[in-house]
């Protein structure tokens, strides 16, 4: 449990005292009587947990020592020694091993397709976007009409090039909809995710049989030719994976850590339900 007033740093901790005629909806958000902002201020959500998570680490590195103990009421910013200090602070904190070779070959085993180069499809979609105001139910069941008419068996095969340039909202329904040749990373994650690491759809040809969604709108998308590129071996990326592995122990070894933090301290006018924070990623 971290000490709350002086034992936090945090002076004699009589903000709330002083503001008690002050609407308890107006009373600043606080961790351990410190205050996070000015009263009558008013910051977003991310900014307030922001504010949390960094007083919080402030409060902590005061309890061991780290830094001098302040006669505040309300958070002092850290300067970069004081954030250096805290970073120090975790690491020491944090200790994560190097994952194991078994670990790796089993996330490669996993994965292999995130570890092919050169992989692309040539594809045409008909994108239905969605716009400020757009009525998106509609839209989505304008979309799902135009899929179920190019799945129909007696469909004309010139059928998808027409209507990508009567109903396409992206410039490439010119053409028909024809997006050429493209990668991984020439398109957006949700497509990507769908086209080139989907269960289904990894090595799929012809229409895809469900629209697919991303942050552009709904598309109806069918893969004319698919290059698999070439599969790159467990020893050229083992030290990726050792990386991407280890980042991942330690996000969740320092989400524990805030959380623990979270959880032996008074919080006041908020929710502090993840390690978000800047200063841990």
């Amino acid at each position: 449990m971290m000490a709350a007033a002086n034992g936090c740093g945090g002076g004699a901790c009589q903000c709330n005292a002083a503001e008690g005629d002050r609407d308890a909806e107006a009373a600043p958000a606080s961790v351990n009587g410190i205050a996070l902002h000015r009263p009558g201020e008013c910051p977003d959500e991310h900014t307030l947990r922001e504010l949390a998570w960094t007083e919080l680490l402030r409060q902590e590195a005061v309890r061991l020592g780290l830094l001098p103990p302040l006669d505040v009421q309300e958070a002092p910013p850290l300067g970069e020694a004081e954030q250096e200090i805290v970073q120090r602070m975790l690491d020491r904190a944090i200790e994560i091993p190097a994952p194991s070779e078994a670990e790796c070959r089993r996330y490669y085993d996993a994965r292999r397709a995130h570890f092919a180069i050169g992989r692309r499809v040539h594809a045409r979609h008909i994108l239905f976007a969605v716009t400020q105001g757009i009525d998106v139910p509609k839209l989505a069941a304008r979309a799902e009409q135009c899929l179920i008419e190019l799945r129909h068996k007696a469909v004309a095969p010139t059928r998808f090039a027409e209507r990508a340039r009567e109903l396409s909202n992206c410039p490439s329904g010119a053409d028909g909809g024809d997006l050429g040749w493209i990668g991984p990373d020439d398109c957006a994650d949700e497509l990507t995710a769908e086209l080139f690491h989907g269960e289904s759809g990894r090595d799929a040809l012809g229409l895809h049989p469900r629209l697919m969604h991303s942050r552009y709108g709904f598309h109806v998308i069918e893969v004319l030719q698919r290059d698999p590129g070439r599969q790159q071996s467990f020893e050229e990326v083992r030290q990726r994976i050792t990386v991407q592995l280890a980042q991942q122990s330690r996000a969740k070894a320092l989400h524990q850590y805030m959380q623990l933090l979270a959880g032996g301290a008074e919080v006041q006018g908020l929710v502090l339900q993840g390690a978000d924070s800047l200063l841990v990623q």
